[in-house]
């Protein structure tokens, strides 16, 4: 990776809308990740515009900085960490396996996720890839609830093999992490995996979803959901021309053209 040079850092900054804080304080990191959340959508429609997932540092920057893109959990908190650590956090990424509905946590490398050490010495959960998730960090050592806009958090000693702790969101266990710090190389298996195979969600169709101010906006192939005070409406695109508009009005993406689920499911 080329340096993290001070005006990369910038455009980075100025792409999510904040300014460089003055310290790796937790008040800094709390801010810095809700407005990544706000700016930058889970995305994955590289997948199904036939476009390679890259694992690279600067590959990930550029497709947020110069493409104007988001991403899924292996690039989204892929490009987040760097940042982090030019800002003077210590970062680790960290592997999980998601849990399924009504089974057990799935294959190894399943998701990425951020061990961020603020200034004080105290280490957060940091995940701007995980879509409707937590809108702040969670505190890593704590056993008790962790009230959150997004829910009521817990994260609690792994029941089960295959991971140190359960992170629950209310009540319902969202993903295994492993506390063993990892590099974004040992991620290529599990990002292939997710991006290519019949099995995996993430082919079935494009999704798009960003956090708003008042609730989440989210692109599902044709389907365009809204939920804002509480409020959610929903409405089935009427052509190509609507659903561009579409990603390029909710979510600040110019795409050539729509794209066509990989491995469609009835």
């Amino acid at each position: 990776m080329e340096e993290f040079s001070a005006s990369r850092a910038d455009a980075y900054l100025r792409r999510i809308g904040a300014g460089r804080p003055g310290s790796a304080s937790a008040a800094a990191l709390r801010d810095l990740h809700l407005r990544h959340l706000r700016t930058v959508p889970f995305e994955s429609l590289s997948i199904h515009l036939g476009q390679e997932i890259v694992l690279e540092a600067d590959a990930l920057l550029d497709k947020l900085l110069r493409g104007g893109r988001g991403g899924f959990c292996y690039e989204l908190n892929g490009a987040f960490a760097p940042l982090l650590r030019s800002l003077g956090y210590r970062v680790e990424l960290l592997q999980a396996r998601v849990h399924k509905a009504g089974g057990g946590p799935g294959i190894p490398y399943d998701h990425l996720a951020l061990r961020v050490e603020c200034e004080d010495g105290r280490a957060w959960l940091a995940d701007v890839g995980f879509g409707d998730h937590s809108h702040f960090p969670l505190a890593l050592d704590e056993r008790g609830e962790q009230t959150d806009p997004g829910g009521l958090f817990r994260i609690v000693p792994a029941d089960g093999p295959h991971g140190d702790l359960d992170v629950l969101q209310d009540g319902v266990p969202q993903y295994r992490l492993e506390t063993r710090p990892r590099i974004l190389s040992d991620f290529v298996t599990g990002a292939w995996w997710h991006s290519t195979s019949p099995a995996s969600g993430f082919t079935r169709k494009p999704v798009c979803s960003m956090l708003t101010e008042t609730g989440r906006t989210t692109l599902s192939d044709r389907v365009l959901t809204v939920t804002a005070a509480g409020e959610r409406t929903e409405r089935a695109l009427a052509d190509d021309a609507e659903v561009l508009a579409a990603y390029r009005d909710r979510f600040g993406i110019d795409l050539p053209r729509v794209p066509v689920p990989l491995h469609p499911r009835p």
